[in-house]
Order: C-alpha cells, then sequence, then structure tokens
C-alpha cells in the first residue's frame, strides 16, 4: 500500500527531468488540493439548498484552486533533507495562499464582494483562515447557504491547521514532517501522540473532526436549531473561529442550551487537544497535571463571577441574566471564540458593560487560552512563566547571590525556554504597539484602533469601541483593514514564526539578486 501511494505521487504533469526542489511550492500546492473538497461541497449545499446563485462562482474558485494545486504539487518536488530554517517560509506561504485561493468565492460573485472589493475579500478569508472571526461582510443571512458554509469551512480548515493536514501525508512523498509540525500546530510545541508526527497530525485531526461532530449532535438536539445552523457553529466552534451563517450570532436562537453547548465546545477547543487524547484513552488526570490548562480554568470562573457581580450591581440587572451573559461572553473572548449571543432583553453586547469588565475582557482576549489548542492569544503558559520570572526577580533582587529557577506546576523551566518566552513577549508588546500606533492613524477612534489590534493579534473576532459585537469591521478604513488583516496572520502563526519565515525569504531574494 505504501509503495503505490508513493508511485501516485510520482505522477507529474511534466517529465521529472523538469522537477525543481522547492518545499514551500510543494506544501503550498498539497494545502491548496486540500481546499478543493470543501469548495465543492459548498458548491453541492448552494445548488441543492437554492438559496442564491452562488454554485458558479464556488465551483469556478474550485476548479482554478484545484488547477493551481495539482500544478505547484506536481511541478514541485521538495528537496532530500529539510532544514530548520526551510520550515517557516513553508508556514507563511501555504497560509497566505490558502488565503488568496480561499477568498476567490468571494471575488467571483458580485453579491458578495465582487472585484471592486477585492481587499475585503481577502480581509473575510484571511479572518476565516486565521480563525479570527472579524467580519466586513453585511447583511449576512442574505446570503447563499453554500457560500456561507464555505465561510464556516476556512475557520475550520484554519481552526487546527493546513499544515498539520499536510503533514499526515508528506512522509509518504518521503519528507520528514516534525519541523513544520512544531512551527504551525496549535500551541507552542505539540506532543507526540504517536511514533511518527504523521501518526500524531493524524489524531489531532481525528480528535478536531469528533470534537465537531459532538458539537454538531449536541445543537441539532436543541429545539430550533436546525440541521445546517448545527453543523455550521459546529466548525467554528470547535476551531474557536467565531463565525456565524447569521448576523446576529448564537443570539439568533435565543435559547440558553444552544450558549451552553457551543461555550463548552470552544472551552474544549481552547484546551490541549494532546490532554483530550490522554484522556479519551482513560489517563482522565492529565488535565490535573496541566497547571496551565487548570489555570485557565480557573481564569475563566473568576472572570466570570467578576463580570457577573459587575453587571448585577452596577448595570441592574437581574442575577441570573448577568451570570448568563457574563459568562457566555467571558468564555467567547477567553478562547478567541468571538461568537456574541445579542438578544432582546439580554446584555450580550460586552461593548455597552461596565468599564471594569471591559477591562477584564481586554485582558482575557490578550491571554487567550491553553497551549496545544485552538485558541489565539498569547496563551496562559507564557503568562505564568512571565509572572514566575517577575517573582524570581524580585526574590534576586533581595538576595542577589540565591539561586532561584523559574518553575511552573512544580517543573523547572529550562532557562532557553524562559528566554524565548520573554522575547516572545517583547514582540508581542511592540507589534502591538506598532499596530495600534498605525490603525489609529488610519482613522479609528483610539479604543477601537487598540481593541482591534488586540484582536487581530488574538485571532479574537470582535473588539470593543465603535468595532464591538453590534457592529463589524467596516468601520476601519480600507487601508487599516488590510494592517488588520496582516496582524491576524501574525498572530495565527505566531510572532518569531512570522518574522524568522520573513527573514529567511527576504535573504533568500536578496541571494538571488
Amino acid at each position: 500500500m505504501r509503495g503505490a501511494l508513493r508511485g501516485v505521487s510520482e505522477l507529474s504533469l511534466v517529465p521529472r527531468a523538469r522537477y525543481r526542489r522547492n518545499l514551500p511550492l510543494h506544501v503550498v500546492g498539497l494545502a491548496l488540493l486540500f481546499l478543493v473538497p470543501g469548495m465543492l461541497l459548498a458548491t453541492l449545499v448552494e445548488w441543492v439548498s437554492a438559496t442564491s446563485h452562488g454554485e458558479r462562482p464556488l465551483l469556478t474558485a474550485a476548479l482554478i484552486t484545484a488547477g493551481v494545486g495539482a500544478v505547484l504539487f506536481s511541478w514541485f518536488r521538495p528537496p532530500d533533507d529539510v532544514r530548520p530554517s526551510d520550515v517557516f517560509p513553508v508556514v507563511v506561504w501555504t497560509w497566505l495562499s490558502c488565503s488568496l485561493l480561499g477568498g476567490l468565492p468571494y471575488v467571483l460573485d458580485a453579491d458578495v464582494f465582487g472585484w471592486a472589493q477585492w481587499d475585503s475579500a481577502l480581509f473575510e478569508s484571511i479572518s476565516g483562515f486565521t480563525a479570527s472571526g472579524s467580519t466586513v461582510l453585511t447583511d449576512i443571512d442574505s446570503h447563499g447557504r453554500g457560500m456561507l458554509l464555505w465561510r464556516q469551512l476556512t475557520q475550520w480548515y484554519g481552526g487546527m491547521g493546513m499544515v498539520v493536514l499536510a503533514v499526515s501525508v508528506l512522509p509518504l512523498l518521503g519528507v520528514g514532517g516534525q519541523e513544520l509540525m512544531r512551527a504551525e500546530a496549535p500551541g507552542p510545541d505539540s506532543d507526540r501522540l504517536a511514533p511518527r508526527i504523521s501518526g500524531t497530525a493524524k489524531r489531532l485531526w481525528l480528535l478536531y473532526a469528533g470534537l465537531t461532530a459532538a458539537v454538531a449532535v449536541a445543537l441539532f438536539a436543541i429545539p430550533g436549531v436546525g440541521l445546517y445552523d448545527a453543523v455550521a457553529h459546529a466548525l467554528t466552534a470547535a476551531g474557536t473561529g467565531g463565525f456565524s451563517p447569521h448576523g446576529d450570532s448564537i443570539g439568533h436562537f435565543t435559547s440558553l442550551a444552544a450558549e451552553l453547548v457551543m461555550a463548552a465546545g470552544m472551552i474544549a477547543g481552547a484546551m490541549s487537544f494532546s490532554l483530550h487524547y490522554r484522556a479519551l484513552r482513560g489517563d482522565w488526570r492529565a488535565y490535573r497535571r496541566a497547571s496551565d490548562q487548570m489555570l485557565f480554568l480557573k481564569i475563566l470562573l473568576a472572570a466570570t463571577a467578576t463580570i457577573t457581580l459587575l453587571l448585577w450591581l452596577r448595570q441592574g440587572a437581574s442575577f441570573g441574566l448577568s451570570l448568563r451573559d457574563a459568562f457566555f461572553n467571558v468564555v467567547t473572548l477567553a478562547t478567541s471564540g468571538g461568537f456574541h449571543n445579542i438578544r432582546p432583553g439580554g446584555l450580550g453586547d460586552f461593548a455597552a458593560w461596565t468599564p471594569p469588565a471591559q477591562v477584564i475582557l481586554g485582558v482575557l482576549m490578550l491571554i487567550g487560552g491553553g497551549a496545544g489548542s485552538t485558541s489565539g492569544g498569547m496563551k496562559v503558559f507564557r503568562a505564568q512563566i512571565s509572572a514566575a520570572h517577575a517573582l524570581r526577580t524580585v526574590r534576586l533582587a533581595r538576595r542577589p547571590r540565591s539561586v532561584v529557577p523559574v518553575k511552573l506546576g512544580g517543573a523547572v523551566i529550562p532557562e532557553h525556554v524562559v528566554g524565548r518566552v520573554l522575547g516572545f513577549g517583547t514582540l508581542y508588546i511592540m507589534t502591538f504597539g506598532v499596530g495600534s500606533l498605525i490603525v489609529a492613524s488610519l482613522g479609528a477612534e483610539p479604543v477601537t484602533a487598540v481593541s482591534g489590534v488586540i484582536s487581530a493579534l488574538s485571532n479574537m473576532g470582535p473588539a470593543l469601541g465603535e468595532a464591538g459585537p453590534s457592529s463589524d469591521f467596516t468601520v476601519f478604513a480600507r487601508p487599516a483593514r488590510l494592517v488588520l488583516a496582516a496582524f491576524m496572520v501574525v498572530g495565527r502563526l505566531e510572532i518569531t514564526a512570522v518574522f524568522l519565515g520573513a527573514a529567511v525569504i527576504l535573504r533568500h531574494l536578496q541571494g538571488r539578486r
């Protein structure tokens, strides 16, 4: 079987003598081919549902993507050995290429964006593949089910990662995938779940698909939630994405049960999939041994309790209503889910909450979820290490000659890991500051600019100010949206990987000159 698969992989559109060695283009071609089934499924749904006439743009986009993917995958071959420096350009080019081709249905359909709004189509596609959830699509409910399903699928693809999907196939082509996996998989350093890295990638995707199916079944069991809505929202809950086929998001159902199911799906997506795998194999204590995952759950509880009291005491809402809306919105922002539950008589518009509650939400947006998850943000483990390092600095000021290691859950963290975390935090803050200045200079008011950049870097979705859950990102000028889209990519691929990838690409271009 393995030999047969290898033989199939060697089929080419050109003679073997004309093969060129280029790992990024080879992986890009493979990733684009993975998008084609999703586009074809969306085409079928659009055609069957007859909600609009977007099947032709979807089918055309599928054919173009298949053609480009097949040519790149066939014409280019990976080098005999993959160096660590080759990894980061692969990841960057893969995500950019998927975002460009993934936006084709939006520009080919004049009822969505059309070519005149190519930048809006690119923004929507990048927001999808980075699992951000920010949108510039207005009157969402008026678009066809197939087109909206493709929009949901972009977040499902992006939640676990296109490169992780490619890694499960690359070993059949004689390409090692460990470095690619480390550079792109959710979290800072994915644990191996199988002896081969391809086995780990496959198990991650099976877990991801299983979580998606579980959320879909649970939603479908709720009265008033149809099969299409159940599947569409499950696709983006597992990937903590935030897109919804309805303009009023989860508030469309006015259902507490739907909010609880979505919250459970987002929490599961924002926790380590490696821990989920171990728990399914009987090791349920794995969650308790992961200090960052337990701290993440404690943060959710503490933030929910605090905001519930603020809404109850300072905004005059009933305790039950305060608890319901505080819990859902704390979960959706802490996990970088990005959904909202605005509904008549509710408190879902967190942009109108009391300032202390909004400050708490801003901190949650920065921190994000647990390591090894599909959530965005800086991740809880980095906040833990940074806090432990700060405490060590205070202790060393009192006793300069003492040896005080940084510990996390009782385990000593190596100094090179501490240095990487602190370096990441510095880059994150610098990028956030520069981005806020740029977006504000392009016309956004300060709160909207700052929260918009936080939302983009954390792959969050809604922001505060004028870009709150009751609005969309059309409040930003078109140049500012492109800046925010770039920050979404930076946040999804992590700042270090993007900077290293850009440095390698620039060095390569200079070498060719």
